[in-house]
């Protein structure tokens, strides 16, 4: 089941706001009605802005909460921290948000998270957030449905109304973090590394959040939308960030995705609304920038940097799957999804490595020159993928030994050895560790799965997929091209019969 983005519920804010004298006394517990829009408490609720996004619960995990504090069951004391006229969530925001969403009704898609989205909102976080709506709806009911049967008891649904008659004294349990903005900035990372550990990444990209890297990655995942860490930047410079990171977005993220697989127009970069989203675009970017370590990369206080940095990636993703002219067209079915119709982000990353290679080595006509051969080698041997990426491990930790790899066949098929040589004499003796005579066979039930669906899909309608009349390689409707076989300059016309389908680079460069 989708995760459900409660993102927008508690606004960001910079951690080191400015404080005042005044020590207030703070209060030990909050009360469901401290959370609607308006109220006092929830007018001065922040999250840091190193805090996570909150979007890691399941509806059944938001609607269990919910029942529990309904409930009365006991429930861990949200950890705060107060400073000047806002109030941190340094532990609990998910918690929080959960109860917030309910209180608000906005689970994604409502009022306040349409502001904070610029009402830009994906399809399938709205698809997510009525799911979750009507699943609480149902085993719970709406918050408006139990403060009216406060008012009128009479026609009131007995549980709800019994349940709404405690609301006034349930509350949560709340801890204060003493100190400055440094002690609450170090108890959260400890907090979070204890009982639900944050993965290496998103420690990185929390602790980089003022780095060039860190914003662009925000920047790209939302759209230019969202909670915008560039907002202290100038105005022109905003603008561009964000257009930037538009265009980038729908080249990742656009055609959307959807199980099991009926289209071969799959997205670049897989699912645009998932956990591990802002982690696969995170490596992208310190890929495409050389970024090794954040140690090298000072904090941009004026935008330039994180423009670059945007820069870079768009030129990598043009080479990609785009009309721009120096696009190679690449089919995402064909070079970043296994043959079941699973999303491979190692091998979309060895493909930023190869990107940068081709280029630094002026090699992409050689490459063009063989790719429908390397096509073929890719798609009968998907498993070579897995294998990497069990013995290695995914994204940046295998793509390195996968674009080996594939540089390997890519210069033997250059040298005039067939798909067989390679396989048989030149990847054993290379990658040892590989079993190339290694097929995987699925078994399950009579019924078909998801991703027995689209393997069928795939494999049916690969055969029949448009391809370039240049190099041979398949085509993606997100980078077609429509080529005079006659050029213009020699007297062709424009009509159907002098007409061909090609790659934007087939078209702009290999030709010439």
């Amino acid at each position: 089941m989708a995760k459900i983005n409660l993102d927008a519920l508690i606004p960001r804010e910079d951690f080191e706001v400015e404080d005042t004298s005044f020590t207030p006394q703070l209060s030990q517990t909050i009360k469901i009605s401290d959370l609607e829009k308006g109220a006092f408490f929830y007018t001065s609720l922040r999250k840091p802005d190193f805090q996570r996004e909150t979007s890691d619960w399941e509806a059944h995990k938001i609607t269990d909460f919910i029942k529990s504090f309904l409930h009365g069951d006991l429930i861990p004391a949200i950890i705060l921290w107060n400073a000047g006229r806002y109030t941190f969530a340094i532990d609990g925001a998910h918690r929080l948000s959960a109860l917030i969403c309910w209180v608000n009704d906005d689970y994604g898609d409502g009022f306040l998270s349409q502001a904070f989205f610029d009402h830009e909102i994906d399809e399938d976080q709205k698809k997510a957030a009525e799911q979750t709506r009507n699943l609480i709806n149902k085993k719970i009911g709406t918050y408006k449905d139990y403060t009216e049967s406060v008012k009128n008891p009479d026609k009131a649904n007995p549980e709800i109304l019994e349940y709404a008659s405690k609301l006034g004294y349930l509350s949560i349990q709340l801890q204060w973090v003493s100190g400055g903005a440094e002690k609450a900035e170090d108890s959260f990372f400890k907090i979070n590394q204890k009982a639900a550990p944050i993965d290496e990444t998103e420690i990185e990209l929390l602790k980089s959040r003022s780095k060039p890297y860190a914003m662009a990655a925000r920047a790209i995942v939302r759209s230019g939308t969202g909670h915008k860490y560039w907002s202290k930047f100038e105005e022109n410079i905003r603008e561009e960030i964000e257009a930037l990171a538009k265009e980038l977005n729908e080249s990742l993220f656009i055609p959307r995705i959807n199980q099991p697989i009926k289209t071969l127009d799959l997205p670049l970069a897989g699912k645009g609304y998932s956990a591990r989203t802002l982690s696969l675009v995170f490596d992208l970017i310190k890929l495409a920038n050389n970024i090794t370590s954040h140690n090298e990369v000072d904090n941009d206080n004026t935008g330039i940097e994180t423009l670059k940095y945007l820069k870079n990636v768009r030129k990598i993703i043009r080479r990609l799957t785009t009309t721009h002219p120096s696009s190679l067209g690449l089919h995402p079915a064909v070079y970043f999804y296994s043959q079941r119709g699973r999303y491979q982000p190692t091998a979309f990353l060895a493909w930023i490595e190869l990107i940068k290679y081709l280029e630094a080595n002026n090699s992409f006509i050689e490459f063009s020159k063989i790719r429908s051969d390397f096509e073929k080698f890719v798609l009968g041997s998907k498993q070579l993928v897995s294998q990497i990426t069990y013995k290695y491990g995914s994204g940046t930790k295998g793509c390195r030994y996968l674009k080996e790899l594939y540089l390997v066949v890519i210069e033997a098929l250059t040298s005039g050895k067939t798909i067989n040589q390679i396989i048989n004499d030149i990847l054993p003796n290379k990658f040892s560790y590989l079993d190339t005579g290694r097929t995987v066979t699925y078994t399950g039930n009579a019924d078909f799965s998801r991703q027995t669906k689209s393997e069928i899909f795939i494999r049916e309608s690969i055969e029949n997929a448009p391809k370039c009349k240049l190099c041979n390689g398949l085509m993606h409707k997100n980078a077609i091209t429509f080529d005079h076989i006659e050029r213009r300059e020699e007297g062709g016309v424009g009509n159907a019969d002098n007409g061909q389908l090609a790659h934007p680079y087939c078209n702009s460069t290999l030709k010439n």
